[in-house]
């Protein structure tokens, strides 16, 4: 199993924080079962690894507990639609939302920037409407709008980054108008690793009167979030990212937006009344979660926040920000390695080897049990931005630790050799 970092703070002379780290392993390192001895998993960015406490949750809505939600007046349906909706509450918590009748369940945050684009864009916006994306979104972020933009007749613009690859807000300043109605931007760089200011996007969205609609999905399982404080519009991860299950995500809107907004879907339980003269529909978030739910990866979804809320986000992002730091300076020291993003871009590197695909990286990482992602990790726009047709990226989780820079460190040099 691999090492963790055990990291603590203490202030320098200047009153800065300053991270000390020891590579004494974590109580929580051993939670992980598909996580090997020997095997360095880099690849969180794409998806986490789940622990055993999500793994009990979904086992055990299957098992003992498993039957259906808001339908049945039998017993065990009451209490999973109980369970089901606490999960809702828990979740809500988990990200500061005033009310858990704003958090939708979807299949995860690709299908909820569609239920926005679909549902807000196909009932508000017009030819000449405007909507602002950034240069390195995620095509998740990118195709939906495109197909509303084609179908409405709307716009869109694209915000530039600065030289070490955030989004530039000052050149997004200048670029807004009066005439966008929405901004939709990621939180943070699935490739960079770039965190945004979201709270001065949320005020520049706002000043010519667009709403701003947040990707979350690299942001929630390493940072503490809260939408309120954010002041943003809409906010959507996805749970297999945040050590939960696949195929369950989260979508949070305002009250306001959520109640003005159309289905999206037709079906089961998203009604109020149904005849063939015309149907009426259920509030939110009803209205948006046609037909059966994923009931019990809504159960591991909860139970993934739980795992993280023990953890800490402040202590997991100072975990992740001790790895990037010490990953970038190893990397920094071979001189074939180019790396991109900022110096504390959140739990991602990515980086390029001279000559070498990032492809044939990953190959060879791989016969050195180390795990890595390679290609143009669904951001074709930011790959040719940054002149290469793809990268490989190291990505971090809680269960990494020096151990895994070390074989990450050394599979790049064994790299360097075979390639000359």
């Amino acid at each position: 199993m691999s090492q963790s970092l055990r990291i603590s703070t203490s202030l320098d002379a200047n009153g800065s924080g300053v991270n000390h780290i020891s590579t004494r392993p974590l109580d929580h390192v051993a939670d992980f079962p598909a996580i090997p001895e020997g095997w360095s998993y880099l690849d969180t960015a794409a998806t986490a690894q789940k622990p055993q406490a999500v793994i009990d949750a979904i086992t055990l809505g299957y098992s003992d507990t498993y039957a259906t939600v808001h339908r049945g007046v039998y017993q065990r349906s009451s209490e999973m639609t109980l369970a089901f909706e606490a999960a809702r509450r828990r979740i809500a918590g988990f990200i500061g939302a005033p009310s858990p009748n704003e958090v939708i369940f979807v299949r995860g945050a690709t299908e909820g920037i569609n239920l926005v684009a679909q549902s807000w864009g196909g009932a508000n916006l017009q030819p000449g409407d405007r909507i602002m994306l950034s240069l390195l979104e995620h095509h998740s972020n990118i195709v939906p709008w495109q197909l509303i933009a084609q179908r409405t007749g709307a716009e869109i613009d694209v915000a530039p980054l600065t030289e070490d690859g955030r989004i530039d807000l000052d050149a997004m300043a200048a670029m807004l108008t009066p005439k966008h109605r929405l901004v939709a931007l990621a939180h943070v760089s699935n490739v960079l690793g770039s965190v945004l200011d979201a709270r001065r996007a949320a005020d520049l969205a706002h000043s010519v009167g667009a709403l701003l609609l947040l990707d979350g999905c690299q942001a929630v399982p390493r940072m503490p979030v809260n939408v309120a404080e954010l002041g943003c519009d809409f906010y959507t991860f996805s749970g297999h990212k945040l050590y939960g299950p696949t195929g369950i995500g989260v979508l949070w809107g305002r009250t306001e937006l959520l109640d003005a907004m159309p289905p999206w879907q037709g079906g089961g339980a998203m009604i109020d009344k149904v005849s063939f003269e015309g149907t009426t529909f259920a509030p939110p978030p009803a209205r948006f979660e046609a037909g059966t739910p994923h009931i019990v990866g809504v159960l591991g979804l909860e139970a993934a926040v739980g795992y993280v809320e023990r953890i800490g986000l402040d202590a997991i992002a100072a975990h992740e920000a001790a790895l990037v730091a010490e990953t970038r300076d190893a990397l920094s020291s071979l001189n074939s390695v180019r790396l991109f993003g900022p110096e504390d871009s959140a739990g991602i590197v990515s980086f390029a080897l001279e000559g070498v695909h990032p492809h044939d990286i990953g190959t060879i990482l791989d016969e050195s049990k180390v795990a890595i992602r390679a290609g143009h990790h669904c951001a074709q726009p930011l790959m040719r931005h940054l002149g290469v047709d793809a990268t490989a990226r190291a990505s971090f989780g809680v269960y990494n630790g020096r151990r895994d820079i070390e074989a990450l460190v050394a599979g790049i040099e064994r790299v360097t050799r075979i390639f000359g």
